[in-house]
């Protein structure tokens, strides 16, 4: 229970702040902090719950990255729906917080809700070939650095940077195809509220993800095992 507590505060954590800095900052007039902003707080985000939770659930706060982890051997199968459940909830309360904050603003409206998604509802009008390649490899390689980075034979201490990093680069080439996912419980998280064309797209940001999440598994476990409690 202590490690689903750990992953339900972190994915939230994650949606509050990323996707809020993207809803509250991304475009505050004069002090916009525009799409660098956002990537950066995406990473600063998972950097500072790596160091404040990992030591308690292990910091997937992402369900690919348990697929990823478990296909890697790094993760018991048993504890993968458990997980995904508290990922996902933490996504959707974080959301919820976020949802509370920016309607407390006149002339509110939801808009995008920074949900993702392709075609018309990609910030830069990438297709869904565009969209689902994008995240089946940004995933791909988010995992492989969180699998080399907490490798027993990595440096010590510097897994939360390296992953922070990441995760901040990968934002940083993928919000203007699909506004980044990487991680299905923060696509369902922002789809939840905003229904419509984000839920009907949705699938996209679970399969592509977990695609990624289990080639990188397979590939690192191929070049450098290891088994892990």
């Amino acid at each position: 229970m202590k490690k689903l507590v750990a992953e339900f505060i972190g994915t939230l954590w994650l949606v509050l702040g990323g996707c809020g800095s993207a809803v509250l900052a991304a475009t505050f007039p004069e002090l916009g902090i525009g799409f660098a902003g956002v990537a950066l707080a995406f990473g600063l985000t998972v950097l500072t719950m790596v160091y404040a939770l990992g030591h308690i659930s292990g910091a997937h706060f992402n369900p690919a990255v348990s697929f990823g982890l478990w296909v890697g051997g790094r993760f018991d199968k048993k504890d993968l729906l458990p997980y995904i459940g508290a990922q996902v909830l933490g996504g959707i309360v974080g959301a919820g917080i976020l949802y509370v904050i920016a309607s407390g603003k006149s002339g509110f409206e939801l808009g995008g809700f920074a949900a993702n998604g392709f075609g018309e509802n990609s910030p830069g009008g990438y297709s869904m070939t565009a969209a689902l390649v994008t995240e089946v490899v940004m995933t791909f390689m988010f995992l492989i650095v969180i699998l080399g980075a907490t490798h027993s034979k990595a440096p010590k201490g510097f897994a939360g940077l390296a992953i922070g990093l990441s995760l901040t680069l990968i934002h940083l080439i993928s919000i203007p195809v699909t506004n980044t996912s990487v991680n299905p419980a923060r696509s369902t998280s922002q789809a939840f509220y905003v229904g419509g064309w984000a839920t009907e797209q949705l699938w996209l940001f679970w399969v592509a993800p977990i695609v990624g999440a289990i080639l990188a598994g397979l590939v690192y476990k191929f070049m450098s095992p290891e088994t892990e409690s």
